[in-house]
C-alpha cells in the first residue's frame, strides 16, 4: 500500500510530531508499505533526507522559518500525497489536528487516518468539548474561559466556583503547552496573559491533586489505562518529553470496577465527541472520583508513547498497531457527503 506520512507543521508541537511521523514510517515500512514523507510546513522529504528531520530533544518550538511555509491549501496538491492510497496523519496541534486539514483532505477525496473534521474541532476546543462532557454526565472538573481581546474574567467567580490552586492553559493547544499551575488570585493575571501567546482563548480550571490516567481507544475497544506518574508532581511539557521524567505504568494499578468505569468513561467520550479510528482519553483521580480532562485525537505515536504503551500490554506491536490504524481509516473512509464510519479495533 502507499502511505503518504504527514508530519511536522508549524506548530510549537513540531518537533513532537516529526518524532511521531518518524516512528510511524520506520513501522509502516517494517510492514512492508511504501512510505512517503511529508512535511506540511515544507514539502515532501527525500529518503535520504528524512534522519535529518528527527529532533535531538523535543522541544515546543515551531520550524525557524515561518514565512516559507507551504500554505494550508497546497498540502493536498503534493504529488506524493495525491499518489498515496492513505495519509497518515502524524500532527500535533493547529491546522494538522483541529479539522481544517481534514477538511482539505476529504476535498480532495484523499482517505486520512483519526477523526474527521467535525471531531477533530470539537476534541481540539476544551471549552466546547467540555460542554458536551457535562451534557453527557462524564464527571469534569469546574471551569471557566478568558478570551480576547481583553481576556477578562470574573474574580469571585474564580474564588467561589474554581478556587485554588488552579490550572491555566491555552484552550486549544496539546502536548500541555502553556500549562501554569496558579496557588492564589494574584498570580491569575500574569498566568492567563502567559497563556494567551499560545491561543486566543484560555481556560482557567480547578486543579485536583490525584492519580493521572490515560485510556486509549482503537476502534471501538477501549484498551488498558496507564498510570502517569510525572516525578515533578504536574505533566507538563517537559515531562512528558524529557527522558526520565515520568513513570508509566500499564496496565495502570486499579481496583477491577475502577478500571471498567474509566474504559467506560473515555469510550462515552469517544462517542460523544464524535470521534472515530482512534484517540486518547485523558482523566484524573481524585479522591476516588474519576474526572475527565481532555480527549487527543492524534495521540503521540513514537514507539514509547502511551497509545503504543497501552496496545503493548494486550499484546499487539508497533508496527501491528500502526497498520491497525490505517486499515481502520481506510474501513472509515467516507464516501463524499457522508460522515466518518466506526469500526472495529485490536480484536484482542
Amino acid at each position: 500500500m502507499k502511505i503518504a506520512v504527514l508530519l511536522g507543521g508549524t506548530t510549537v508541537e513540531r518537533e513532537v510530531s516529526l518524532a511521531s511521523g518518524l516512528a510511524v514510517t520506520q513501522a509502516l515500512r517494517e510492514k512492508g508499505h511504501t512510505v512517503r514523507v511529508i512535511d506540511t510546513a515544507r514539502g515532501f522529504v527525500p529518503p535520504d533526507e528524512e534522519r535529518e528531520l528527527l529532533p535531538e530533544g523535543v522541544h515546543s518550538a515551531p520550524p525557524d522559518d515561518l514565512e516559507s511555509a507551504l500554505s494550508p491549501s497546497d498540502i493536498p496538491r503534493i504529488p506524493q500525497l495525491r499518489e498515496a492510497d492513505l495519509a497518515f496523519l502524524a500532527l500535533h496541534g493547529g491546522i494538522g489536528e483541529d479539522g481544517r486539514l481534514q477538511v482539505l483532505l476529504e476535498l480532495s477525496g484523499i482517505p486520512y487516518t483519526g477523526s474527521g473534521p467535525l471531531g477533530s474541532g470539537i476534541a481540539m476546543d476544551k471549552d466546547v468539548s467540555k460542554r458536551l462532557l457535562r451534557d453527557a454526565e462524564i464527571p469534569i472538573l469546574p471551569w471557566r474561559v478568558a478570551r480576547a481581546p481583553d481576556l477578562s474574567y470574573d474574580r469571585d467567580t474564580i474564588e467561589q466556583v474554581i478556587g485554588f490552586p488552579c490550572i491555566v492553559k491555552p484552550s486549544r493547544q496539546g502536548s500541555s503547552v502553556g500549562v501554569i499551575v496558579v496557588s492564589g488570585i494574584g498570580e491569575l493575571h500574569d498566568a492567563v496573559g502567559e497563556a494567551s501567546r499560545f491561543d486566543s482563548e484560555v481556560m482557567i480550571e480547578r486543579y485536583a491533586r490525584g492519580r493521572e490516567l490515560t485510556i486509549s481507544i482503537v476502534g471501538d475497544e477501549p484498551l488498558p489505562p496507564i498510570e502517569i506518574r510525572p516525578k515533578t508532581g504536574l505533566y507538563d511539557y517537559e515531562a512528558k518529553y524529557t527522558a526520565g521524567m515520568t513513570e508509566y505504568v500499564c496496565p495502570a494499578p486499579l481496583e477491577g470496577e475502577l478500571t471498567t468505569r474509566a474504559q467506560r468513561f473515555a469510550f462515552r467520550a469517544f462517542r460523544v465527541l464524535k470521534l472515530s479510528g482512534y484517540a486518547r482519553i485523558d482523566f484524573i483521580l481524585a479522591e476516588d472520583r474519576l474526572y475527565c480532562l481532555e480527549a487527543n485525537t492524534l495521540p503521540g505515536m513514537t514507539a514509547t508513547s502511551l497509545l503504543p504503551k497501552a496496545a503493548a500490554a494486550v499484546g499487539v506491536s508497533f508496527p501491528d498497531l500502526c497498520e491497525r490504524i490505517v486499515m481502520i481509516s481506510l474501513q472509515d473512509s467516507p464516501s463524499p457527503g457522508e460522515p466518518r464510519n466506526r469500526s472495529g479495533g485490536l480484536g484482542f
